[in-house]
């Protein structure tokens, strides 16, 4: 049966990396084929004049609205290939479920025992953040910085020892191992969706992108992002604490994962202080929300440098 579900990790993989590409074409096309040239003249025509009928005596009247006709901006028009990129991300989501269910009912418990189960349940979270953002924003330009993090992780997840062992006794407790990862899986998702955000509002002006949102727009969504990571990572470390406290008889010890955990809910906590407080936006805040997902990834590798109490995850 393992055997099994290890095909649908390696589909998933697949159709990330088929939603990558094909949202990659969708977005770097161009808007539309070419015209011929008194259709595009009529075109421009339209736009500049309010699709009011209008006469250009000459080709340098053309040539003059053509370049003061402003481009519009918005969502991506539609393209047969975005409904196949949009099926591959479902696909791949519907495969990590699939796998992730298939573990549970083999182990007994969450798919958070080790570090291959927590980088696909990782990659698992940063899908459904990026699938309910995308629907309730239309931003598919976000694919091109969440997809590559999440095959990524994928294919680190793929490289580790995918065999199912016994929990060790600091694991044994079903119900707070479940709602201390999961918590951290959904707030690391979101964190991935702000990153990505961050990313494309500081690269907008140096890239071409089909329907690329507003600075407004990517800043105002990192920021949403930002204020779902927050309490979830609030929640997560107050249930890591509870644990600690049943496994090892201390609630917090500065174990080096415990501390990064920390200060990434400091970052996180400085950049919602300094928005609302300060109203920061633009460039500093977007900077800011990088370094927080830096720091998650640090909170979840850095383990494997400095070991301590979670080195087994």
């Amino acid at each position: 049966m393992l055997e099994i579900a290890e095909y649908f990790l390696m589909a998933a993989l697949a159709f990330t990396i088929l939603a990558l590409v094909s949202f990659a074409v969708v977005l770097t096309s161009k808007r539309r084929a070419a015209a011929p040239a008194s259709e595009r003249e009529s075109a421009v025509v339209g736009a500049a004049t309010g699709g009011r009928v209008a006469t250009i005596a000459t080709p340098e009247g053309v040539r003059e609205l053509r370049e003061t006709a402003p481009e519009q901006e918005g969502p991506a028009p539609a393209h047969g290939l975005a409904w196949y990129a949009n099926a591959f991300l479902i696909g791949a989501l519907v495969m990590l479920t699939a796998y992730l269910g298939i573990r549970m009912s083999i182990t007994g418990h969450g798919p958070f025992a080790n570090q291959h189960e927590f980088a696909v349940s990782f990659t698992w979270g940063i899908l459904l953040a990026y699938v309910v953002f995308a629907l309730r924003y239309k931003l598919r330009a976000l694919a091109l910085v969440v997809l590559p993090v999440t095959a990524a992780l994928l294919v680190y997840a793929l490289s580790l020892d995918t065999g199912i062992k016994p929990l060790i006794p600091a694991l044994q407790n079903n119900l707070l191992l479940t709602l201390h990862v999961g918590f951290a899986i959904l707030s690391y998702g979101a964190a991935c969706v702000s990153f990505g955000a961050a990313v494309l509002y500081l690269l907008r002006g140096r890239i071409t992108l089909r329907g690329l949102p507003s600075e407004e727009s990517l800043d105002e969504i990192g920021y949403k992002a930002a204020v779902v990571t927050y309490p979830l990572l609030t929640i997560m470390i107050v249930l890591g604490a509870v644990w600690a406290n049943t496994a090892w008889g201390r609630y917090w010890g500065w174990d080096p994962k415990e501390t990064a955990a920390f200060v990434t809910w400091l970052i996180y906590g400085a950049y919602l202080h300094a928005r609302v407080v300060r109203d920061w936006r633009g460039r500093k805040a977007a900077w800011l929300l990088i370094i927080g997902f830096i720091s998650v990834l640090f909170a979840y590798f850095g383990n494997h440098f400095f070991g301590g109490l979670h080195s087994y995850a």
